[in-house]
């Protein structure tokens, strides 16, 4: 994680303001913030996304490597559909 600056923001302009020392050089620009508790949620969801994605990719990898015998392509193709089944069936779980 990265580190956190803890500042003051006014709640009438919005403005943002550290503790330090101003040596009179200031030059002001324009800087985007997000909250911290945002900027949390969003890797949560980024994590179980990949973590969603990881397995997505190993089901089609074993379909795309699955070579059934001849006799038993109907069984293969009906495991990889109760496989594909379960997947969709899994509720998506948000990292604390």
């Amino acid at each position: 994680m990265t580190d956190y600056v803890k500042a003051w923001q006014c709640i009438g302009c919005g403005s943002i303001e550290a503790p330090q020392t101003c040596i009179g050089v200031c030059e002001h620009r324009k800087v985007q913030f997000v909250y911290a508790h945002e900027h949390e949620a969003v890797v949560r969801e980024l994590a179980s996304a990949n973590e969603e994605l990881a397995r997505l990719r190993a089901f089609v990898r074993r379909l795309a490597h699955t070579q059934p015998r001849e006799d038993a392509w109907k069984t293969s193709y009906r495991a990889l559909q109760d496989d594909a089944a379960r997947l969709a069936r899994e509720p998506v779980e948000m990292p604390e």
